[in-house]
């Protein structure tokens, strides 16, 4: 299994222009399985997007995501697998997320019904502010494109 560091010199060699680190490394999801799903999903081409509470990252003291980051995505075993852009981000309320993104996420069936269904039971069981789900709640909704994935 490489290192995020010996997958990042993998992707820059494959990738001109590439910093000579990411912004940061990480994996979707609250398990293994999720992780390895909506990664599946990314290598596919389907999911160009993704959300997060806000009141996770305020919770945790996270950096927030920002247009450009270049971040390695992992595997559900901790591999690096893929390396992707951020290309926007922006915090709406729960219940203002969009059909668009619900699509660009591309869970389910891909509609706004279906994404709002995954998040709220997601964000019940796995949130990690201490603070019960809400219609209301601040989502950041974040786009990003591929940049490189490993074949291995």
């Amino acid at each position: 299994m490489p290192t995020v560091e010996e997958f990042w010199e993998r992707a820059r060699g494959a990738v001109a222009d590439l910093p000579a680190a990411p912004t940061e490394s990480w994996a979707f999801g609250a398990t293994p399985e999720h992780a390895d799903g909506l990664l599946a999903l990314v290598l596919a081409g389907v999911k160009t997007g993704t959300a997060s509470a806000l009141w996770d990252y305020e919770a945790t003291g996270d950096r927030l995501p920002q247009a450009g980051d270049l971040s390695v995505i992992l595997d559900g075993s901790g591999t690096p697998r893929a390396v992707i852009r951020t290309t926007s981000v922006r915090v709406v309320p729960f219940d203002e997320v969009d059909a668009e993104h619900a699509h660009a996420e591309g869970e389910g069936d891909r509609t706004l019904a279906a994404w709002r269904a995954i998040h709220e039971r997601f964000w019940s069981e796995h949130g990690e502010s201490g603070r019960p789900f809400s219609p209301d709640m601040p989502v950041l909704c974040e786009r990003f494109e591929l940049v490189f994935a490993d074949d291995d």
